[in-house]
């Protein structure tokens, strides 16, 4: 057994650092200095709940106390932006103390689509702090289905297309990955 020596001082220069980086991050959440990257100055992103009901995607987005307004909601075949600003209500008492543990600022959240949807066509509704998307699937992604074919050497799949029987293989091979 190999002894090592301890070496308090780098110890606590470790933390020290660790600590200033805790704090210089907990005040760029509170006030958005807009000198860090947009990441940073993030002081909360909305819980997400997404549901696959086979011709469509269900999006469940919870953002309370967030008006409409607020929100830009933006969808492309592969991914749904949502950004907006959760704003402090002031109130009209200039000497009443308050303790709050609400979340104010600027979210962005990004969340990518396990299938491509028709952008055209979402459907949006806002009601009680919880955004609902209908994602409508593409009528290709709608009509995949993959046969798997046991018993080869290779790991390999055909995809058929619903409707016009085509099918088209996709043979993948399978490599063993170390383990540490």
């Amino acid at each position: 057994m190999a002894l090592i020596r301890w070496e308090p001082f780098r110890e606590m220069e470790i933390l020290r650092r660790q600590m200033d980086q805790l704090f210089s991050e907990l005040t760029v959440a509170e006030h958005g200095n807009s000198d860090i990257s947009g990441s940073a100055r993030t002081a909360w992103v909305p819980a997400v709940e997404l549901h696959d009901n086979g011709s469509e995607l269900l999006l469940r987005v919870e953002i309370p106390g967030v008006e409409a307004k607020d929100l830009d909601v933006q969808v492309t075949q592969d991914a749904v932006s949502i950004a907006g600003e959760h704003r402090y209500e002031k109130h009209s008492q200039s000497n009443a103390k308050v303790h709050s543990e609400f979340r104010y600022g600027n979210f962005t959240r990004v969340i990518p689509l396990p299938t491509k949807v028709q952008n055209q066509q979402v459907k949006a509704d806002l009601k009680d702090g919880i955004l609902i998307l209908n994602l409508p699937k593409l009528e290709q992604e709608q009509k995949k289905v993959f046969k798997v074919n046991l018993g080869q050497s290779q790991s390999a799949t055909t995809s058929i297309e619903a409707g016009n029987g085509n099918t088209q293989p996709n043979i993948t091979s399978q490599q063993s990955v170390p383990t540490a």
